[in-house]
């Protein structure tokens, strides 16, 4: 998120539901009711989370169907993993579409992160992210209406994260090189005037 005062970038520094609501990350519009209740939430982190922050990474939009064996097989050529889990439902058991997976180094984490960021797993293409929760100030996850990403169709887009990252803000200087003023007919019709008087001044001089 970026201020007058800051330097743009296009991830986020710190979560501000507003503020990741809105393309440009300095707009102040709440699109969706999902943004309400991410601002009125008093989210706070799991601390009962265990293992290395900085070793641990989310996988998103994964396959229902993709299970903890395939995700390791897959994820292991990146390094040593200490810890696979794939997040599921507690009533039904079937998987909630997304992981954590802490590996044994930061240098195994960065990898994995930079190299299997739309990997293609089971048919689907997943989104590679550091952990947020304990990263991120202020973070709030989906589920409350924060969160990376999601879907045009569901009108509750958010950015800021490596798979909808901000975009620069269009100033309105730039605006202004780029399109001149409009001008009113008579402001057109002077400016023909004034011309023509000068083209007929310039003339009758010559013919003295």
């Amino acid at each position: 998120m970026a201020s007058e005062s800051e330097p743009f970038s296009r991830l986020a520094k710190t979560y501000d539901p507003v503020k990741c609501g809105n393309i440009d990350g300095i707009g102040k519009d709440i699109h969706d009711r999902g943004i309400w209740r991410a601002m009125n939430s008093k989210y706070r982190p799991n601390k009962g989370v265990k293992g290395d922050k900085h070793c641990t990474l989310f996988i998103g939009r994964l396959n229902l169907k993709t299970t903890e064996s395939k995700l390791h097989e897959i994820f292991s050529k990146y390094g040593n993993i200490k810890n696979l889990t794939v997040i599921k439902d507690l009533v039904t058991g079937y998987s909630k579409g997304y992981a954590f997976i802490e590996y044994e180094s930061s240098k195994s984490t960065e990898k994995a992160h930079h190299r299997a960021n739309n990997l293609e797993i089971d048919g689907c293409n997943i989104v590679v992210e550091y952990e947020m929760e304990r990263l991120l100030p202020g973070w709030i996850p989906r589920r409350l209406g924060g969160g990376f990403g999601g879907k045009k169709e569901s009108g509750q887009l958010r950015f800021g994260g490596r798979d909808r990252p901000f975009s620069k803000p269009i100033s309105l200087k730039s605006n202004e090189r780029h399109f001149p003023k409009h001008r009113s007919s008579r402001d057109r019709h002077s400016e023909h005037k004034e011309k023509s008087s000068k083209y007929y001044d310039r003339h009758r001089s010559h013919r003295r």
